[in-house]
């Protein structure tokens, strides 16, 4: 449904609801006020609602790609590029290299490794392997290719791509590195991922294992 102004009803309640985010979030003050810096007559009708609702959407899913953010809010290409461009420049968010994928997440947030976690989480099978393995550390190749449905040959893709971005070992079977941080990023953004995410999340607290004599 089109409202008179013409624009998509549907679009406009997912950019309302995603800049509720942005104008409540704490990196979403630097979107306002290089905004008001620069004077309404620099932004058309509706530019401030859509860099809000990118910045709402990043705060909640974090790692997301171009494509990713264009479609979930519902946007224009040429208007997603403007968008986020003009969101980079005034330090609201960062875009990263990841492979063929061009990323976003909140500027200042994320150090590398969890720039890189991200990116894999972002992932459906690097995803589900992270996430077996934070549940069971010992599930060998075959254990995962079992449990993601996939093949051994999928998985061993994958586990390499894991150890060279530096989130898995493959020293001694299959190790998630720095196993507390991405949990942590798992449980976070849950619901921004899958049902598996939200299961392990649900069950986060059993995972923790802390030193008694720390």
């Amino acid at each position: 449904m089109t409202s008179p102004d013409g624009v998509d009803d549907e679009k406009r309640a997912t950019l309302r609801r995603f800049a509720a985010l942005g104008a409540s979030a704490s990196i979403a003050g630097a979107t306002s006020a290089s905004a008001a810096g620069k004077g309404a007559a620099d932004d058309e009708a509706g530019d401030s609602d859509a860099r809000d609702a990118i910045t709402g959407y990043l705060s909640t899913t974090p790692g997301a790609h171009f494509s990713k953010v264009r479609d979930d809010l519902q946007l224009g290409t040429g208007e997603t590029q403007h968008h986020l461009r003009r969101l980079e420049e005034n330090g609201t968010i960062e875009r990263y290299s990841d492979g063929d994928y061009k990323r976003f997440v909140p500027a200042g947030r994320f150090d590398e490794f969890e720039k890189r976690a991200l990116g894999y989480l972002r992932r459906e099978t690097p995803r589900g392997m992270l996430i077996e393995l934070l549940t069971d550390p010992d599930a060998s190749a075959g254990d995962l290719a079992d449990a993601l449905e996939v093949s051994s040959p999928t998985v061993s893709k994958y586990a390499g791509e894991l150890e060279e971005a530096g989130l898995l070992s493959r020293e001694d079977g299959y190790a998630v590195e720095r196993p507390e941080t991405v949990l942590l990023l798992v449980v976070r953004y849950a619901d921004s991922f899958d049902e598996r995410a939200t299961t392990l999340a649900g069950n986060a607290d059993g995972l923790l294992e802390y030193d008694g004599n720390a």
